[in-house]
Parts: structure tokens; sequence; C-alpha cells
């Protein structure tokens, strides 16, 4: 037995001199390990779950402000009714950055499975909300957020569920890249932007289920219409493509890059009325998807049929190209532009990407109440000209007027 310990003794101070180290003395007791220290960690249950749908951006607009918009994904797990009663998103600071509070957040949140508004989540429902978060400038967004949300539950089961709790969850980087800059794809002036972001319009809210998961590709869409010197886009029968002067307008290339995919078989609807019966490969109508270059596409829709500008799968578009003519095909009431970025070709299974127009001149904008009232018969819209000049790198948010170079 002694000679085995003398042996391993031997064998272990070879090994310390081959390392450069010394040999501890014979008579030196080597320190015992420490015990490890006790780890406490505090568990919370989570009755909702919530998640991001895709990493925020931030986005310069028209307003001179940086919006930051996404989306939250909430899933009751349990077999209680939850009321949203207040979501707070809350910076790395810790400071809030934006609240929903009470009936504010019915406006921003859709329940599954439903279609009238509301903010209860039944047992084993989804529920979507959209945020807008809104800074001075890029410098001021975020690098995280994450989101403090009020749930009323009934009944409560304690001491695991309150009848009211407050969880946080869904934290997120917030990625503070510059979004892409792009041309405009109209030219002309009184272009009104009926349907963009960043309030909850048909666009925001149009998250699709495809290929098995949530995409929001219309997250930044715009549809475009445009209105004449009297802030009308119909100047005769609704129902008549010829009473849209607009109609036939030039539809060109935002940037440089190949086409990808095209469809121009589709006829053209009767306005004033939406379509049915569409199949999902005929939502967009007539259509031309380009790649920009860096996983980023555009998305021209909308268009008249039959191939007017003669364009082919594989060519190079330039900047400002001529690419189709603004049609009425598809899954539209009335002849519009349907335009945005994408971070694949696909253009419902796809996440919109944030970008900017080069030059604009900023026209005006008009009230949220008055699209509402008058957007079934065309107008005439007042235009507020408050902050009307010209624009750089900026987007146009919801409800302005802008015009766009001409050539």
């Amino acid at each position: 037995m002694a000679r085995f310990a003398r042996a391993v003794a031997v064998a272990a101070a070879s090994i310390l001199l081959l390392a450069g180290c010394t040999a501890p003395a014979a008579d030196e007791t080597p320190s015992p390990t420490a015990a490890p220290a006790a780890q406490t960690v505090e568990d919370s249950f989570t009755p909702v779950l919530a998640q991001t749908l895709a990493v925020p951006r931030g986005l310069p607009t028209s307003d001179g402000r940086v919006h930051v918009a996404y989306e939250l994904l909430l899933s009751n797990v349990t077999t209680q009714t939850a009321t949203v009663e207040q979501i707070d998103v809350v910076d790395e600071s810790g400071d809030s950055v934006a609240t929903l509070d009470g009936d504010e957040v019915t406006g921003w949140m859709h329940v599954s499975g439903t279609t009238a508004p509301g903010r209860v989540i039944g047992p084993g429902q989804n529920a979507l909300v959209w945020l807008d978060v809104v800074v001075d400038s890029m410098d001021a967004l975020p690098s995280r957020l994450t989101h403090d949300i009020t749930f009323a539950f009934e009944p409560g089961a304690p001491p695991v569920i309150s009848n009211r709790m407050t969880e946080r969850v869904a934290e997120t980087e917030v990625d503070r890249s510059a979004p892409i800059v792009i041309g405009p794809p109209l030219r002309g002036p009184g272009w009104l932007n009926g349907n963009s972001c960043c309030a909850v319009t048909p666009h925001r809210g149009a998250v699709n289920a495809i290929n098995g998961s949530f995409h929001a590709p219309e997250r930044y869409a715009i549809d475009y219409v445009q209105l004449d010197a009297d802030g009308s886009f119909v100047t005769g029968p609704i129902d008549e493509l010829e009473s849209y002067p607009y109609f036939g307008a030039d539809i060109v290339a935002v940037g440089d890059g190949p086409i990808v995919s095209m469809r121009f078989d589709l006829p053209e609807q009767t306005p004033g009325a939406n379509p049915t019966g569409l199949t999902l490969d005929e939502y967009g109508g007539n259509h031309v998807v380009q790649d920009l270059g860096d996983g980023v596409y555009a998305f021209y829709a909308h268009l008249q049929p039959d191939n007017p500008a003669g364009v082919e799968v594989g060519q190079v578009l330039k900047k400002g190209d001529v690419l189709g003519l603004l049609g009425n095909t598809g899954n539209t009431d009335s002849p519009h532009l349907h335009f945005h970025l994408m971070d694949s070709p696909s253009p419902l299974g796809s996440n919109g990407i944030p970008f900017v127009y080069d030059t604009y001149e900023l026209e005006g904008t008009i009230s949220a109440a008055e699209l509402d009232e008058k957007i079934a018969a065309g107008g005439p819209f007042a235009i507020d000209a408050a902050g009307a000049g010209s624009q750089t790198d900026l987007y146009p948010i919801w409800l302005t007027v802008t015009g766009y170079p001409e050539g």
C-alpha cells in the first residue's frame, strides 16, 4: 500500500514539473474542495405565454419620429378566462416606453376565433397584440424591450393563479440598424397612403398562418390611390374602371435587381366591391417580385393583366424602370398599388421589412375619421398641409399624401 502511494506521488510530481509548476512540499496538505454555494432560483408561473413574432426594428417616418412596430402572440394555457387589463412596454433601463390601458387595449388586440374587438382570452385561446413604440430618433432606440402584462383571471386558482396577476414576458432585443433606402414605386403628385403602418390598419393586421407558422408580410405595406385637385380618387360611377383617373399609372422599380417571379394572367375585378372565391395565390393579383439583394424582396401587386411592360423572370431591373401598370386584379375593391418589402420571395409566407424612400414631397395628411366616412365614395378628402415639404430617407405613414419625382 505504501509503495503504491509513493508511486502516485512521484507520478503527480512529474506531471507538475512537466507543466512548469513546483510540486507541493511532502508535508503540505491540499485544501479540501469548497462545497458549492446554495443557489435559489425563483420561478414564476406565467398563465399566459407571450412571444414576439419578429425582432422589432426602428423606422424613421414622415411625422419626424421613429416607430417600432411589432406584434406579440399571447397564449392562455389555463382553464381560466384571462382579461388583458394593461400592457406596459419597458426598456432595458426599466423605463416605460409605451402603455395600453383598459379599453385602449381593445383597438390593438385580436383574439383568435372571434370577429368582434375584445381583450378577453378564453381557455386555450391565442391573441395577437400590435404594438407601436415611438421615440424621437434612431439614437434614442432602446436596445431591449420587455413587457409587463396585467391580467384578470376568472375564476382565480390561488395560490398559483391570483384573480389579478402581472407577468413580465417576451423580452426581445431591438434591431437598431437603419432601414433599407429605396426609390418610390410611383411617379407624380397626390398619392394617398390609405393603408399602412403604424396604426392597426388592415395591412398591419394581416398576420397569416402560412406554411406552419405566423407571418406578418404586410407590416409596412402601403396601398396607394391618387387624389385629383379636388381631393378625390373617383370621378364617376365607382363600379367603372374609367372612373379612376390614375388607373394604368406606371409602376416603377424601387431599386436594382432581377425579377424572381411574376404573374399577369388574372382579369381586372369590377371595382366597388370585394371579390370572392379567390385562391391563396390570387390574392396579390397580377404582380412582380423583385430581388433587391441581401435577402430583401420587393412586391408590387394588383397590376394590369397581359404584361404591358413586357418584363420577364430573370430580367434585371434598374431603379425607375417601368415593370407594370396600376390595375385592379386580385383581392382589391378599387384600383390601387399594393407595395411592400419582405424577407423572402413569398408575398404571404414572409415577414415585412421596414423601408424609407430616398426622396419625396409630403403634400399633407387626411384624417382617419374622414377616410372612414368617405372612402366608399372615393372622397373628396380635405388635405391638411401642415408640415408639408420635401423629405428624404423617411417612410410616409398612414394617411399621408405624397408626391414622387417624375422620371
